[in-house]
């Protein structure tokens, strides 16, 4: 059987303007894939990924860590930990998807014994979209509760108070001299977060969810129904709605950020976040909290950033790209430490206690203690509504990038049959992942959250990223690699590039990976201990998605032929078919393998489809001149 002829090549290409009108439409339109589309707008791509690495950890998890692991001196490894980890595997993913212009799946034509990496990949993303929806349904849930004259969280004396609750608002009208103990107290925010909002005294633990909390769960539908109006186009229409959720949290930021530091006492909040302790940096900790934080925040690994540069042409800048988003999201982070922290020490001036009782991460943070504090300004409502609306806007487009993953993965892989029905593809997704999240929105939820934010995207994700920075530099080859980049951009990366990716990135990957594993610490919320079960299924989800790496490499070799070891080598090696995906842009050694190719040589592609020679077709004849001297000294 001959081997089937590409869409670009199943008619000769003639120069543009030779080709009449009637001549366009060809019998075999019929049966290439759809087109899978491109960025419409010149920003689309960079905002995308400006929405992607911003999101909520930013502004819960930084400034925590930041305060925890020495204040302004964490600054000195996490800049560090950002040249070493951070951009060098950032600009990989990003050359992978735009050089291919493949979602995590097909993108492994690079080498298919190692696609279970891919498989991986969607299994984390799926698990993380998950209950990542369920945490904006709980900012809208907020949301909705700051459209009022009177935050509900502002007072004791409702239905869901106990005794324990003390009103900040009822200290401060005694004109006490003495400082109050809240230590055995409960503010009226937590109660509301933890007995109203979530219910939690409805169940006993992760094993008795309880009922479903109705409010949560139409939240959670309004919350899914929004992402998939905005993906419904794919990037199309996320590629519009993010010149809005990518810049409007910005605006709301500086405004918290100039309202936080003119109350009085945020400098004392702002002192606590940043005073360098520099003893703290002979710690080995504080240096894998820096790297954590770098791995987490710029989201690598999910398969996000190769989904979005796959959609890029060509010769995309990616390069300049990749610093202004790194350095981007670092400089959002330390910002919205100032916001956060400017507040606080405003807040623990208000009560009487010092900031460190105060400071919280995560949840915590974001739904009682940020909201307490917004009970205390004049116009409480409006900072409520702009904090929450800013957050809501924060974790959308990142989880517009979780649904374009999975989506483009599987899209790729069927294209003939997905493609034309994306949108109705993308209705089942988020359909099924809605009802997957369904028990979160029971009293009970919040254990199963907790147990998918600790296990889903834990050590299972490092592993994830420690194998394809492996498989590209070893398996695929750096010279190989460095010479795509080369004729995508017009120059190969340089030296630090380089041993980030072969030594660098994967030995501090791999300290961290051990470091994880050496100081496991089993899940709790609050005073709640997890049982056996429920962290052995955690353990399994992190597992599962590692596993998924050797049953790939299984059903790669049973699809080959020969030897055992003639099996592995050939699924080691990229396909006929990899390469850049339009013809114009298969140069060298992808024109030749391409099926039923005319043109062994770029400059007569490039030629015959513009008539001219640009500064691209020019890389394109080095890049083959260089080749050509490798092969001769190999044969000497």
């Amino acid at each position: 059987l001959l081997p089937p002829i590409p869409c670009s090549l199943a008619q000769p290409v003639t120069p543009e303007l030779l080709v009449s009108p009637s001549s366009q439409d060809g019998d075999l339109g019929s049966e290439c894939p759809e087109d899978r589309g491109n960025w419409t707008g010149r920003l689309d791509f960079l905002l995308s990924c400006i929405g992607y690495c911003v999101g909520l950890g930013n502004v819960w998890r930084f400034p925590y860590r930041a305060y925890t692991n020495g204040g302004g001196a964490f600054l000195v490894p996490y800049f560090i930990m950002l040249a070493i980890c951070g951009i060098p595997i950032f600009f990989m993913e990003l050359s992978l998807g735009q050089f291919s212009s493949l979602g995590p799946l097909a993108v492994w034509k690079i080498s298919p014994l190692f696609k279970g990496i891919g498989m991986g990949t969607i299994l984390i993303v799926s698990l993380v979209a998950i209950y990542y929806n369920m945490i904006i349904a709980y900012v809208l849930f907020y949301l909705f509760a700051s459209l009022t004259s009177d935050l509900p969280w502002q007072h004791c004396g409702n239905w869901w108070n106990t005794d324990l609750c003390l009103d900040h608002h009822v200290i401060k009208a005694g004109n006490t001299t003495f400082p109050v103990n809240i230590t055995n107290t409960i503010s009226p925010s937590e109660e509301y977060w933890s007995r109203y909002v979530l219910h939690i005294q409805g169940s006993s633990g992760i094993g008795d969810p309880g009922r479903i909390r109705w409010n949560l769960c139409l939240c959670l539908l309004l919350s899914w129904t929004i992402v998939y109006l905005c993906i419904l186009k794919g990037v199309k229409s996320s590629g519009k709605v993010v010149y809005f959720t990518a810049t409007f949290p910005y605006l709301i930021l500086v405004m918290l950020l100039i309202r936080g530091v003119t109350l009085e006492g945020a400098w004392k909040g702002i002192r606590f976040y940043l005073t360098p302790q520099f003893d703290h940096l002979l710690s080995s900790k504080v240096w894998i909290e820096a790297a954590l934080q770098i791995f987490y925040s710029l989201g690598v690994g999910f398969g996000g950033l190769l989904t979005f540069a796959s959609y890029n042409t060509f010769h995309q800048n990616i390069y300049r790209d990749t610093f202004i988003v790194t350095l981007g999201n670092a400089i959002t982070s330390i910002l919205a430490g100032f916001a956060i922290f400017s507040v606080l020490g405003y807040m623990s001036q208000e009560l009487g206690v010092p900031v460190n009782q105060v400071a919280k991460a995560g949840p915590g943070l974001a739904f009682v203690v940020y909201p307490q504090a917004m009970t205390m300004l004049p116009l409480s409502p409006f900072w409520s509504f702009l904090f929450f609306f800013m957050l809501l806007t924060l974790g959308l487009d990142s989880q517009f990038a979780f649904m374009e993953t999975i989506v483009t993965a599987v899209t790729d892989e069927f294209p003939y049959y997905l493609r034309p029905k994306k949108a109705s593809f993308s209705a089942v997704i988020c359909i099924a992942l809605f009802l997957m999240g369904l028990i979160l929105t029971t009293e009970g939820g919040m254990y199963w959250l907790v147990l998918l934010d600790d296990y889903s995207a834990g050590f299972g994700l490092m592993v994830v990223v420690i194998t394809t920075c492996l498989v590209v530099t070893r398996v695929y080859g750096m010279k190989r690699f460095c010479r795509d980049v080369h004729m995508m951009l017009g120059f190969k990366p340089g030296p630090y590039f380089r041993a980030c990716w072969m030594v660098l990135s994967p030995a501090t990957m791999m300290a961290l990976l051990v470091y994880n594993i050496i100081k496991y610490q089993p899940s709790e919320y609050g005073s709640y201990r997890f049982p056996a079960w429920a962290e052995v299924l955690g353990i399994l989800m992190g597992v599962l998605s590692c596993l998924m790496i050797p049953m790939g490499m299984v059903v790669a070799v049973l699809r080959e032929e020969g030897t055992l070891w003639e099996r592995v080598q050939q699924a080691s090696r990229p396909t006929m078919d990899w390469g850049p995906s339009l013809e114009e842009n298969r140069t060298g050694m992808y024109v030749a393998s391409l099926a039923g190719s005319q043109s062994p040589k770029p400059l007569m592609v490039h030629m015959r489809k513009y008539g001219g020679i640009t500064s691209y077709e020019n890389t394109a004849i080095e890049v083959d001149r260089e080749m050509e001297e490798e092969e001769e000294e190999e044969s000497m």
